[in-house]
């Protein structure tokens, strides 16, 4: 076993970064425009490369290259003077203030942060975690995805299911849609043997926003070719069908799984405070319930003031405020509040490059809308690529 730390020497205090997510990235950024006498941060991410979230359906459509969506956590990290490890964190010892890799190694800490991301919830359901494709960790999509692009070409898929309804489920079908059927043209194959379905055991997609945002993105998905299978709970995912209550199996070549987050398993014996469903419960401050030095962010915390959707952009606006945190912490300082918007705008691409706008109620769509989106993306990220 290897116990590694900071770049080492007497008297320095290691801040340690677990997992790459929005807010780490912000926290990087931070470190290396205002560094810290005495302190050596460490980041341990399981990849060099992150994608940007906003950017994935752009991405999934082919609207974006790799290098437009993704930061180069490495090159952050040593931007920012920090020790860069790429590996798994999976497992605590909080009394000892260290980490334990997947690869046996230990790494010690003073201040802990973690932004670990989240994972679709396959385990409850048979054969999802089989045979489907979670869109989440990215990266490991990503490559997968393209996989299944390759498929397409060759003609041995072209019956494609997409399980979840929510704001991502819908805007990942849409992009998928659009690419799948860019594919089958290139390949000389009917872009209409393409058999696309966006199945949701609501009685509507998008639940948590306006019935006529889910009447609009319907429109969207007809004049894609998606067709929509509502109330439709799947119970298991076999190789060649999916099995929904109620109803015949469903033929499919491929599943995308877009569902509900689930925290990751390891959370549940690192003695950390979590809530029933395994996420981290943390305060005002973003620090962890009961454990000083200690703090989490992103999709797989449960903030203790009030309930937060996960969605990427509660990820970003943490990020100045986990950095200022941090640094507080050092000094024995109290953390400062985060303090979330209460209604934040949605942005949701179509495929090609529109999108529709859906804040306080109010609803815009349009190429104009898609371009806005854009803008703020790569305005976004290229704080982090052009350091």
């Amino acid at each position: 076993m290897t116990r590694l730390a900071g770049a080492g020497g007497a008297g320095r205090r290691v801040v340690l970064l677990v997992g790459a997510g929005h807010a780490h990235v912000e926290v990087l950024r931070s470190f290396a425009m205002k560094p810290v006498p005495g302190v050596d941060v460490v980041l341990v991410t399981m990849s060099q490369f992150t994608p940007y979230s906003g950017m994935l359906p752009g991405l999934v459509a082919g609207l974006y290259g790799f290098d437009d969506a993704h930061i180069d956590a490495g090159r952050l990290a040593d931007v920012a003077g920090a020790r860069f490890v790429e590996g798994i964190v999976i497992g605590l010892d909080l009394a000892a203030r260290e980490a334990r890799c997947a690869d046996g190694s230990i790494i010690g800490y003073d201040v802990l942060s973690l932004d670990i991301g989240i994972s679709p919830a396959a385990a409850a359901v048979p054969g999802a975690a089989e045979y489907a494709l979670p869109v989440k960790p990215i990266g490991g999509f990503l490559s997968r995805f393209d996989d299944l692009l390759g498929q397409v070409r060759a003609g041995c898929v072209c019956r494609i299911a997409l399980v979840g309804g929510g704001a991502g489920g819908v805007e990942l079908a849409l992009a998928v849609a659009h690419r799948l059927r860019l594919v089958a043209r290139g390949a000389g194959k009917d872009p209409g043997s393409i058999d696309l379905r966006l199945v949701t055991r609501g009685s509507r997609i998008l639940p948590a926003l306006p019935a006529g945002a889910s009447r609009r993105l319907e429109r969207h998905l007809s004049s894609r070719r998606v067709a929509l299978l509502c109330d439709a709970r799947v119970t298991a995912v076999a190789a060649d069908h999916l099995q929904i209550e109620g109803r015949p199996p469903l033929p499919v070549e491929a599943v995308l799984w877009v569902t509900q987050a689930a925290a990751p398993v390891w959370l549940r014996g690192t003695g950390l405070p979590l809530d029933p469903l395994g996420f981290i419960q943390v305060d005002a401050g973003l620090n962890v319930r009961r454990q000083s030095g200690v703090f989490a962010v992103g999709d797989a915390v449960r903030f203790g003031p009030r309930d937060l959707p996960k969605a990427g952009v509660y990820a970003v606006r943490q990020g100045p405020v986990l950095a200022d945190n941090l640094r507080r912490a050092l000094v024995g300082d109290p953390p400062r509040p985060y303090r979330p918007q209460r209604d934040n705008l949605v942005l949701i691409s179509t495929g090609s490059r529109h999108a529709v706008a859906v804040r306080n109620g109010l609803m815009v769509e349009g190429d104009w809308v898609w371009r806005i989106k854009d803008w703020l993306d790569r305005r976004w990220i290229a704080r982090y690529q052009n350091l």
